[in-house]
């Protein structure tokens, strides 16, 4: 149906397509109803990675996932009221590709992957480029969004945001947070801060560099103030801000220093703890 209709809007939870309509900012030619797809609702386990159909809500991953994707169910008791989160999906997020999808810096801090399918048939394209600019991403016209590909976690994660309240916001920024101890990698993903949601990778391999030199994976001790500043730095230097009625670029570089530095303090002290 949509290589036949390329035009025709794609529509699951409505959470996003919804509002445009209703605001008169969109009108589809078509919409293509895609909530009777049952493939799109289910998860499994796929050759060590966790594959989550586009369908999947919010509540779901919070309920059936949040002990292997624990950053992803942090961001997603973030969206919305418990009316959107029953709705709205990861593969919704993903589509709109708006640099404030709350979903979007935990796949980039974790190396997930985006499964298009389209008649021609199917390509995973990493989350890390998958977003071309404001509500632009890569799918071509007869793609749609199947699936998304993450790891279940092995290690702490954190996510948090800022807005100017604490629930059904869009965020001023965010920050997800992602240790790896089997791979001895960290990853981040910056949300709110830019055209799209940004992957702060100086950052990742500067703090990666310190733990590994330090042997501090091993040792499990803390980690020294100037390291953990210049990693928060490094964070906020990756950021594109601008200046909209949210915040200001300058206000967004600092929030996201802060969060940077807090979210790793977070995710190392529960590693540290062994609870990992």
């Amino acid at each position: 149906m949509k290589a036949a209709n390329p035009d025709a809007m794609p529509i699951a939870g409505g959470t996003d397509v919804m509002v445009e309509i209703n605001l008169d900012h969109h009108r589809p030619a078509a919409i293509l109803d895609l909530t009777r797809v049952r493939e799109l609702t289910e998860w499994n386990a796929d050759d060590g990675t966790l594959r989550v159909g586009a369908g999947v809500t919010y509540t779901r991953l919070i309920a059936e996932l949040g002990d292997r994707l624990p950053g992803l169910a942090m961001a997603s008791r973030t969206v919305g009221s418990p009316q959107i989160r029953n709705r709205g999906t990861v593969g919704g997020n993903l589509g709109t590709a708006s640099p404030a999808g709350d979903a979007h810096p935990v796949l980039l801090a974790t190396d997930a992957t985006v499964e298009l399918a389209s008649t021609a048939g199917t390509r995973r394209v990493p989350a890390r480029e998958f977003f071309l600019g404001p509500k632009r991403n890569v799918m071509r016209k007869d793609e749609l969004i199947a699936a998304f590909h993450i790891g279940p976690a092995t290690g702490p994660q954190q996510f948090s945001k800022v807005g100017t309240r604490n629930a059904m916001v869009i965020a001023v920024c965010a920050l997800a947070l992602v240790l790896d101890p089997v791979k001895r990698q960290v990853g981040a993903g910056i949300g709110s801060a830019g055209p799209t949601p940004i992957f702060p990778a100086e950052a990742c391999r500067f703090i990666e560099g310190v733990l590994e030199e330090q042997r501090l994976w091993e040792q499990r001790k803390e980690v020294n103030y100037s390291a953990l500043t210049r990693f928060a730095e490094l964070v906020a230097q990756a950021a594109k801000p601008i200046d909209d009625v949210r915040g200001t670029a300058d206000y967004r570089r600092h929030a996201l220093w802060a969060l940077a530095r807090r979210t790793f303090m977070w995710a190392w002290d529960e590693y540290r703890g062994g609870r990992a």
